[in-house]
């Protein structure tokens, strides 16, 4: 059964009418419902069309922590090959919040880091909701030394709410694990792609998205911290969410318009959990392009990452 947002009952009502006449035409009980059938999917259609078409910055907050979005793991099992995971911190332990590795897209070589949010009860426990550690940031740099030792690409998978804020992780060091871990990003000789494929929330996001090219779905967001934090801050007010989000600007449209980010990807009518397959594929045809741009520049990528970054805000 799919998981529909309050703002899209109007197409639930439309679709779950359409799930009860193909179910009664399928049991012989009704007459012939094709023709009311075909009608109501062409009002279900056009429905969704316009609710997408005229998204708020609050429900785009909602799509982007849609359940049903693919996460991390969709990603690489579709657009990668002989993925090998490593795991560990070699200092603490193992935060299953960051899955990295190494694996092979379209035949190259390259080093994979990513946020994994779980899909149901019990891999969103292991996964700890996206919300990494200390260790797992620990765990991104090695992998970036790896692969700035061998000469690898890096592509990072960004999708987390923000950085775990439990005691036990203050404790292990969080800020110093971001910053080490935003530092490693800058320092990297090899070129980066990061992809903000639902939330990229805070330090927790930027820890491992600071890249030569950062791009995001559609309906994915990026924030300096989540809605709700912003408005029990500034207002002590947490029913004042949509009012940060919208003032925030942390939609795909506006950070594309304020050169934050490189490109938006787009996502399928409904969201990109409404067809999985279709926003990966055009994600993954993205890399091949930005990949092919990379091996035929001529520039010093920890060059060009600084002036990126450097360069933020100047013209606002």
């Amino acid at each position: 059964m799919y998981n529909y947002l309050d703002f899209e009952k109007p197409v639930q009502d439309l679709e779950l009418k359409i799930l009860e006449l193909k179910k009664l035409a399928e049991n012989g009980e009704a007459v012939d419902v094709a023709e009311e059938i075909s009608r109501l999917e062409k009002r279900s259609r056009d429905a969704l069309r316009d609710l997408y078409k005229a998204l708020t910055p609050w429900q785009k907050v909602q799509v982007a922590r849609h359940p049903d979005r693919p996460h991390c793991v969709d990603y690489i099992k579709t657009l990668f090959t002989d993925f090998t995971p490593l795991a560990g911190d070699r200092n603490f332990g193992d935060d299953q919040a960051i899955v990295g590795g190494f694996a092979r897209f379209r035949g190259e070589p390259v080093a994979v880091i990513g946020q994994e949010k779980g899909s149901d009860t019990a891999s969103r426990i292991k996964h700890n909701f996206g919300s990494v550690r200390p260790e797992g940031y620990r765990k991104a740099v090695r992998l970036m030394e790896l692969a700035d030792r061998f000469n690898i690409p890096l592509l990072t998978l960004v999708d987390t709410a923000g950085a775990y804020p439990g005691v036990g992780a203050e404790e292990r060091g969080q800020a110093e694990a971001i910053a080490r871990s935003t530092s490693a990003c800058l320092a990297l000789k090899v070129p980066s792609i990061s992809i903000v494929i639902g939330e990229g929330g805070s330090g927790g996001a930027i820890a491992i998205a600071t890249a030569n090219r950062v791009y995001m779905l559609e309906h994915a967001i990026y924030s300096v911290i989540s809605p709700e934090g912003a408005a029990s801050i500034l207002w002590r007010d947490t029913t004042r969410s949509k009012d940060a989000a919208t003032n925030m600007k942390i939609t795909a449209q506006d950070l594309l318009e304020m050169k934050i980010i490189d490109a938006i990807i787009p996502e399928p009518m409904g969201g990109a959990q409404r067809a999985p397959e279709t926003v990966i594929a055009s994600t993954g045809d993205l890399i091949a392009r930005t990949m092919k741009d990379f091996a035929g520049a001529n520039t010093d990528f920890r060059e060009q990452r600084r002036e990126k970054y450097l360069s933020m805000g100047r013209s606002l």
